[in-house]
């Protein structure tokens, strides 16, 4: 159920033939009142978070893209308040729409 790697656009260079692929774009996840709020400790990643509160560690961009989190690095800084959004089917349905729209 990997939604972030599905139709991936790729580009062929007609000067050099090379293939690119498309950036994905990360959609902003409004807050809800039914987010789940925590608070990370040493060892917490983003995946390892994702497979915890989703079942599924492929979904971190969700709990990245709700934190405004640059998306380098899956660590996080014990100490830090993360959002971890509730409503996981209506972030994929984001990320479908603004990635589809290019």
């Amino acid at each position: 159920m990997n939604y972030r790697y599905q139709n991936i656009e790729v580009i062929k260079s007609a000067a050099t033939g090379s293939e690119y692929y498309v950036n994905n774009i990360y959609p902003e996840i409004p807050p809800t009142n039914d987010d789940n709020y925590i608070i990370t400790v040493l060892g917490d990643r983003l995946d390892l978070l994702a497979f915890d509160f989703y079942g599924d560690s492929s979904f971190w961009w969700v709990i990245a893209s709700a934190n405004a989190l640059p998306g380098d690095s899956l660590v996080v800084e014990p100490g830090t308040q993360l959002r971890i959004p509730v409503d996981l089917a209506g972030a994929i349905n984001t990320y479908k729409l603004v990635n589809a729209i290019r």
